[in-house]
């Protein structure tokens, strides 16, 4: 096998590094999880995942756990209504869905992602998140690398996979190439104990997801775990809005202001949403990765996830293609079908790269269908056509 008597290094411990990390293990080869959380209780942020049958359940199939997915996943939190900004129900699956329809190709179960990952941290050898590990640097040393660390350590890999998101660190060693601003932001809130602080907006939720669309802006929004609301703001701004909008992100007071103007159309039972987000809010521009990228391929390094193909949000595919792509680079590196590590990298890469093309054109194109003036007909023809 490729990797025998190699050490391998996985910086990212987000859902496609843990999954590589178990698939790996499976085989029998030796790695490391580096991921810069303090600890396993460090809080995940961000809403629920929706993983799709072809890619994230494929890799948790792969990976033995789907029995575990299987006993935690949001029962019914797929399940969608569709409204205007006055909070009219235009559609609703919430009566025609099952609860539980696996191997439907449009049955996305989602879970929320602090349970995601600790599915996977239990199922790994002891000791193979090495938590607090800020990377910080690496140059090569012999046929790998030496990594450094914010803490002051350092380790040797004989093969390096970055996982570590939409700013990696690791990326400028493979490649200079930079992701472009879509043109659209996306104010992020969250909303604790939901059906007692924001009743009106629970009562329409009912445990699922919201999706309005009102003078080409949107407000999307999921059931999480423990009782909580994830939401998102989201409209076209400039890239640099958040810094000149002047705005205080952790005064509630001044966000609704903010949103009475900018929103002015959209009925006041949104208000509440911003009365009772746990601040700060927090901006967040959407970027993508140029659709054409490309780039030279190493025998001791690659990527997976935001880090190689970062992509808007508005298709479902991020958390998706980072954990099939943990599950093509698995087998490649470890199927015996290539003469060397460089091959077998190169193949996974070619592959990742054509497929998350394909993902995030569809992404941007839904972003702008989402934010555009016919949002509200185009969004119900096409979940009325599945």
């Amino acid at each position: 096998m490729l990797l025998q008597n190699k050490k391998i290094a996985i910086v990212g411990g987000g859902p496609g590094g843990l999954t590589l990390a178990r698939l790996l293990q499976l085989k029998g080869v030796d790695v490391k999880v580096y991921e810069r959380d303090i600890d396993k209780n460090a809080r995940v942020q961000g809403s629920p995942l929706d993983l799709h049958k072809e890619s994230g359940l494929a890799a948790l199939q792969k990976a033995q756990l789907f029995e575990e997915f299987n006993q935690n996943y949001l029962v019914g939190a797929d399940k969608m209504v569709i409204v205007n900004e006055r909070a009219e129900i235009f559609y609703s699956d919430h009566e025609t869905k099952p609860d539980e329809n696996f191997g439907h190709e449009h049955f996305r179960p989602e879970i929320d992602r602090g349970v995601l990952r600790k599915i996977l941290l239990e199922c790994l050898e002891t000791d193979t998140v090495v938590w607090n590990s800020h990377f910080i640097s690496m140059e090569k040393q012999d046929e790998g690398w030496l990594l450094h660390f914010k803490d002051g350590t350092q380790t040797y890999a004989d093969f390096v996979v970055a996982a570590d998101g939409a700013n990696s660190k690791i990326r400028p060693y493979l490649t200079d190439i930079k992701p472009f601003y879509s043109g659209i932001t996306m104010l992020e809130g969250n909303v604790y104990d939901a059906q007692k602080s924001v009743p009106q907006i629970s009562a329409l939720l009912r445990g699922g997801k919201i999706m309005a669309f009102g003078n080409q802006k949107d407000i999307l929004m999921g059931q999480k775990a423990k009782g909580e609301i994830g939401y998102y703001i989201s409209f076209k701004a400039d890239e640099n809005w958040a810094k000149e909008s002047d705005l205080d992100f952790s005064d509630k007071a001044q966000l609704l202001v903010w949103f009475k103007k900018e929103y002015h159309e959209w009925s006041d039972i949104w208000d509440e949403l911003f009365e009772n987000t746990a601040v700060p809010f927090v901006p967040r521009p959407i970027y993508c990765m140029p659709l054409n990228q490309s780039w030279k391929t190493l025998p001791n390094l690659t990527m997976l996830g935001d880090a190689a193909h970062l992509m808007p949000p508005f298709a479902g595919e991020g958390v998706n293609m980072a954990m099939l792509d943990a599950l093509e680079l698995s087998e490649t590196l470890t199927s015996g079908e290539y003469q060397s590590l460089q091959d077998a990298v190169c193949i996974y890469e070619v592959n990742m790269r054509e497929r998350a093309s394909f993902m995030a054109k569809q992404s941007l194109e839904n972003g702008e269908r989402m934010h555009s003036e016919n949002a509200l007909n185009t969004m119900l023809e096409f979940f009325s056509g599945h």
